[in-house]
């Protein structure tokens, strides 16, 4: 049985590596990525090295009017930008904000690793079985006097299992096979976030700090790779073992990511009101009709990789209610966004399209067969 899934929107799934700003040159609207070991072969022949060496050594970006001919001539890859706008923030930018993250890769191409799915799927499933008398005892473990480390651990290990018994074990995954790097692009990616005028009322406004460049696979961009359903886990026997009250099936999961997908899309959908966002209310729209046909013909929709932020990862999506804003107040990565009283989280990653706000990162479509 095979898996496939269709990037709906720009899609980052990294794997740890990044272009330095003296790893590539900007030329023509595109960033060629220098293919160093040519370069260190042509040079040591010549004088030229050494000067070559202290420039990768001292400086942010290389010169492109003493070493740009090695944009054209020894690029071992040539990623275009989105738009041709993004050629005039990449002049504008700091050397900090240069560094692109790539999408993962092996020596055969680019792929999707599988753990990226399976996490959103079992994101998907916990938050789908969560309870509110699940917060409630979170907020209780949190009072007692040595604090768990992982408050939520065992809500999760009550609603997926532990160990042996996870019901993510019913799924196995592959990573999916490699495809062209072909389709890639460059695009441009900024920090949208609340600003407070009165009480209860917010506009839009940009972390002009945190703008970046991103690798990613555009709308359309397809992977496929294998999907195994173990079914001897549901077998009366073992689920008397596994003490499983169901069987685990498909259905189940996809509907579970889907009813996720469906509140977070909302959640999404009411940031998007702001004046400023019209381009992106749009998109979550289709989305959300997307998301409709997909829960009709048995796929599902998720949100993956990198820039999906609190809500891509969370099973906790409701953050307004006071034992909500305990929990994530007594973890230091939230802590002082909740002190503000703001609404959490406040901001969103939001890709440009055509120099516009328009899109949400990594949502994509997953159906098997």
């Amino acid at each position: 049985m095979k898996y496939r899934v269709t990037c709906l929107t720009p899609t980052l799934v990294g794997g740890g590596q990044r272009l330095s700003p003296i790893d590539y040159m900007v030329w023509k609207d595109q960033v060629n990525v220098l293919d160093q070991q040519r370069i260190f072969r042509l040079l040591s022949r010549g004088p030229r090295l050494e000067g070559y060496l202290t420039q990768l050594k001292k400086a942010t970006t290389l010169d492109f009017a003493q070493w740009g001919g090695f944009a054209q001539n020894y690029a071992g890859r040539r990623i275009p930008f989105e738009h041709a706008s993004l050629s005039n923030y990449w002049t504008r930018a700091r050397g900090e904000q240069l560094n692109i993250p790539l999408f993962a890769a092996g020596l055969d191409g680019p792929y999707l690793p599988a753990a990226a799915i399976k996490g959103a799927l079992r994101t998907g499933f916990l938050s789908a079985n969560w309870r509110d008398t699940t917060t409630r005892d979170i907020v209780q473990r949190l009072k007692g006097e040595r604090p768990p480390r992982r408050p939520s651990g065992p809500a999760e290990e009550q609603v997926i299992g532990a160990g042996g018994s996870d019901r993510m074990r019913w799924a196995g995954l592959s990573d999916s096979g490699p495809i062209s790097y072909d389709p890639f692009k460059i695009y441009f990616v900024r920090v949208a976030t609340l600003i407070s005028r009165t009480p209860g009322q917010y506009a839009l406004g940009w972390k002009d700090s945190t703008p970046g460049f991103v690798e990613m696979a555009p709308a359309g961009t397809v992977f496929e790779g294998t999907w195994n359903e173990h079914e001897f886990l549901n077998t009366p026997e073992i689920r008397r073992v596994l003490r499983w009250s169901e069987p685990m099936t498909r259905s189940r999961l996809f509907s579970a990511a889907n009813e996720y997908a469906r509140r977070v899309l909302d959640l999404h959908a009411r940031y998007a009101s702001l004046p400023g966002l019209e381009k992106l209310n749009g998109r979550i729209s289709e989305l959300e009709a997307r998301l409709a046909d997909a829960h009709a013909r048995g796929a599902c929709l998720l949100p993956i990789g990198w820039g999906g932020g609190y809500f891509g990862k969370s099973a906790l999506l409701e953050t307004s209610t006071p034992e909500a804003r305990e929990i994530l107040g007594a973890q230091p990565p939230y802590e002082r966004a909740i002190r503000t009283g703001l609404p959490f989280p406040k901001t969103r990653h939001i890709v440009f399209e055509q120099d516009q706000p328009s899109t949400l990162p990594g949502w994509v479509e997953l159906d098997a067969a």
